[in-house]
């Protein structure tokens, strides 16, 4: 019989590639990891895996059993949670994957009042940006994830369009850019800008996805903008345009609980925004604790 907790080992090795790899991310030793892939192939009756050196790679039957793995355990944490919801969420976890700036302004107010509500329901929160944090919530290690994305390169990108189909999608907000500048900027008290105007200025870009956003609205205004900085970090941010070293364009959210010392915001022309949504695995969205969650995320913004 094939064990959840072996398949949850097969997934990690063949994620890292190796046995030692897999131990330090699941914090067990290697010989551990070792006898249970051991196991695991016995109950398979069939190899798994083939040693090449220090590496390792699946055989036909080991990915055929990882590419099911993602389904079985989703499912097994369904039904684990569900269970321990049935006395009134009185019980169970959620675990929360978020990107830094709805970490610091949705996630706490949502995580207070489902606290309030629930208190016998333990969330848990790690920081992730898209598509980093969906693909944690494919693979088994989150019940929810906070993303984002923007419907302009959606639309121009069909693989984009179709990124989220499988998972059931929660709206949260529509979270508009807006312009940074320093203080002593020639646009500082303009109130408005396009972004041509800023075409011949030096860029401090965010993360990726942002990143990418960024260049492909600058070439709709008929320019590639000269990146010299990039940061996931928003107060790093905003540190590196109060200092004179550039501008930037950030999430309205983003600026809630920072610090803007140095630097004046201006409405960029035209509006761009972006979706921030809850997403979740349909089995899990049927688990009591997990939709909850949904719940207080999808009302944080009105509180």
């Amino acid at each position: 019989m094939i064990e959840a907790r072996h398949l949850r080992v097969l997934r990690a090795v063949a994620r890292t590639g190796s046995f030692s790899a897999a131990a330090r991310e699941l914090g067990c030793t290697q010989p551990a990891v070792s006898q249970q892939m051991k196991a695991l192939e016995q109950s398979a009756g069939t190899p798994l895996l083939i040693r090449t050196g220090r590496e390792m790679r699946l055989t036909q039957a080991g990915e055929a059993l990882v590419r099911h793995a993602t389904g079985i355990l989703a499912g097994l944490t369904a039904a684990e949670e569900e269970v321990a919801a049935i006395a009134g969420l009185r019980a169970g976890r959620v675990r929360l994957v978020s990107f830094p700036s709805g970490s610091s302004t949705l996630v706490p107010t949502a995580l207070a009042a489902m606290r309030a509500d629930h208190p016998g329901t333990r969330v848990s929160l790690v920081e992730a940006e898209p598509p980093r944090s969906v693909e944690m919530l494919r693979n088994g290690d989150c019940e929810i994830t906070l993303a984002f994305r923007y419907p302009e390169v959606r639309g121009a990108d069909p693989a984009a369009e179709a990124e989220w189909d499988d998972l059931v999608v929660r709206p949260v907000l529509v979270d508009r850019l807006v312009g940074l500048v320093p203080e002593t900027h020639r646009l500082a008290g303009a109130g408005t800008a396009g972004y041509a105007d800023l075409a011949g200025e030096p860029w401090i870009a965010g993360c990726p996805r942002c990143r990418r956003h960024l260049v492909e609205v600058c070439e709709g205004a008929g320019f590639t903008p000269r990146i010299d900085f990039a940061t996931d970090d928003y107060p790093a941010v905003i540190g590196l345009v109060g200092a004179g070293l550039g501008v930037a364009v950030l999430p309205e959210l983003a600026l809630e609980s920072v610090r803007h010392k140095g630097v004046r915001t201006v409405t960029m022309e035209p509006c761009v925004q972006r979706e921030v949504v809850a997403l979740t695995l349909p089995d899990l969205a049927q688990v009591p604790a997990v939709e909850a969650m949904l719940g207080r995320l999808a009302g944080a913004v009105g509180r």
